[in-house]
């Protein structure tokens, strides 16, 4: 099994993909919703975490150290994130300072134990890509991309927002093999829409005839992959969020590979090519 949907579920605070799960072993992700003073413990031995406030705001200490008053807005359609990078296996505790806190936690498996660091709304790196009128415009805010280099490991994380009836992860393109023009990364999507009750569909194909599939995502919904094209799209009329986990399996940087009978759609759409430099 190279891909899962998991479809939206109470999950008590407790991990929605461990680490070593089955499609995507070197991933990990959890959704922590806590009331104001309820706190929430997490320690991952082998691998690096993410903490991205969704909503609300918390204190987050990593080994002891702590940063104050992390989360600046009130849904995640109301500004970027404001997140804490804890290194691998670091004691990880988030206290809410507020009612209806939400944070996602984006695990990946990293030997090496970098510090501790905090990523500002303003330190988000946003990429516009599309247009309305191509059908396909949304914009990526690398919570951890680029400003990782150097002081994390192999963990890619990011919040896509697109427009409603639009698509995004198109052109369709893979990263499923170490190979020139390309890298093996896991990737996880986590889905939101507004209106709640909006719905899209993620495609899931291979070059290997047979291999296609077509979930239809639902507010709450989580996609777990490790090969395959991934394109997306969501119903006019509902904007689609999509909280992104990747995670490298031997190198940080991401090489997309557009596969080859839509390649030439790549100049036809504004901001494809910085999409790619970004993730490298």
């Amino acid at each position: 099994m190279t891909q899962k949907l998991i479809r939206a579920y109470e999950n008590k605070n407790q991990s929605i993909l461990a680490g070593g799960s089955a499609p995507v072993p070197h991933t990990y992700f959890n959704l922590v919703k806590l009331a104001k003073g309820q706190s929430f413990r997490l320690s991952l031995p082998g691998y690096e975490t993410m903490s991205v406030v969704l909503s609300g705001n918390v204190d987050i200490a990593v080994d002891g150290s702590t940063f104050p008053a992390v989360g600046q807005r009130p849904d995640i359609w109301s500004g970027q994130a404001d997140s804490v990078y804890g290194g691998s296996g670091a004691d990880i505790v988030i206290r809410a300072n507020t009612d209806d806190t939400e944070v996602a936690i984006a695990g990946g498996a990293c030997e090496t134990k970098f510090a501790p660091f905090r990523v500002t709304p303003d330190e988000i790196d946003m990429v516009d890509v599309g247009s309305p009128e191509t059908h396909c415009h949304r914009r990526i805010f690398h919570v951890l991309g680029q400003n990782g280099a150097g002081r994390a490991g192999n963990l890619l994380v990011s919040e896509l927002l697109c427009d409603d009836g639009n698509w995004s992860g198109y052109p369709p393109h893979k990263h499923d093999t170490q190979a020139d023009g390309e890298t093996a990364h896991e990737e996880v999507y986590h889905y939101r829409f507004r209106p709640a009750n909006g719905f899209g569909a993620q495609y899931w194909f291979t070059d290997q005839a047979g291999e296609r599939t077509v979930h239809m995502t639902r507010n709450g919904d989580t996609f777990a992959f490790s090969s395959g094209y991934h394109p997306t799209v969501t119903s006019p009329g509902h904007q689609e969020y999509i909280f992104t986990i990747l995670v490298g399996i031997e190198q940080r940087s991401l090489v997309q590979n557009f596969k080859q009978e839509y390649r030439h759609l790549m100049g036809l759409f504004p901001g494809v090519q910085a999409m790619v430099d970004k993730f490298k």
